[in-house]
């Protein structure tokens, strides 16, 4: 064995014996943002946790049609409109720092990059750290903490627009930040709720609830084809060009 081999190996063992002699991460463990990171590396069989205000959540197992099959809804909708709108950039269950007691893992995010007017960044260890401009969470009911203490914890830093779809009530709660303030973005008449940060992004609510994935489709379609949505990606790509949203 040679030398290198052996400093490689020790350095391998005091890491496993260091992350041996962290506590483990725990639903409510009130932690710093640095060390709830450093329980959550230690323990990767945990899929999905966060910090919000400074107290641990840790997911329970995820149901198929409380939470699986929904989500999938949501990324297929937000992928067709990313693809079609280049600049825009979307993450699945990927971890926000959003300040030093916030910490989450939203179920889909939409963000652009601080040249196009965005408000978060991509850090060196490939987080994403400040407010994505959407995030969508998948939530049980009304009572979750996903309708309470995260919502506060959007809104506070600064998220523009925030979907909660609540899938045992069969309720979908669209907001958007106004004089910081959360306030219902409410479909119009045909049923279509439309996002006032994402041109194009819209979405037929009513279908989405009933699992009509076509209808939603095709009402996104109407919104990637209207003149506000081409005026969004012209506007994208002459920041891309020169750094500023006009």
């Amino acid at each position: 064995m040679t030398i290198e081999q052996t400093a490689v190996d020790k350095l391998h063992e005091e890491g496993i014996k260091s992350a041996s002699q962290l506590p483990p991460l725990e639903n409510g463990d009130r932690l710093t943002r640095n060390e709830f990171e450093r329980r959550y590396s230690a323990m990767p069989h945990i899929k999905r946790a966060e910090l919000i205000e400074g107290v641990v959540y840790i997911a329970s197992p995820v149901r198929y049609q409380g939470h699986g099959q929904p989500h999938s809804w949501i990324m297929t909708w937000l992928g067709v409109y990313c693809s079609a709108t280049p600049g825009v950039q979307l993450a699945d269950n990927t971890t926000v720092r959003l300040d030093p007691d916030n910490e989450v893992q939203p179920d889909a995010l939409l963000r652009l990059e601080p040249e196009q007017g965005g408000n978060s960044r991509i850090s060196d260890d490939d987080y994403v750290e400040g407010a994505p401009e959407l995030i969508v969470e998948i939530a049980s009911t009304s009572a979750a903490h996903d309708m309470h203490d995260k919502l506060k914890v959007y809104r506070r830093n600064g998220v523009q627009e925030y979907i909660a779809w609540q899938t045992y009530d069969n309720r979908l709660d669209w907001f958007r930040l106004h004089e910081s303030q959360y306030i219902p973005l409410t479909p119009d008449a045909s049923g279509v709720a439309k996002s006032k940060i994402f041109p194009g992004l819209h979405l037929a609510v009513a279908a989405l609830l009933k699992g009509d994935l076509a209808k939603v489709l095709s009402a996104l379609q109407e919104g990637l084809g209207a003149d506000e949505h081409a005026a969004f990606i012209e506007r994208l790509l002459n920041s891309s060009q020169h750094g500023l949203v006009n």
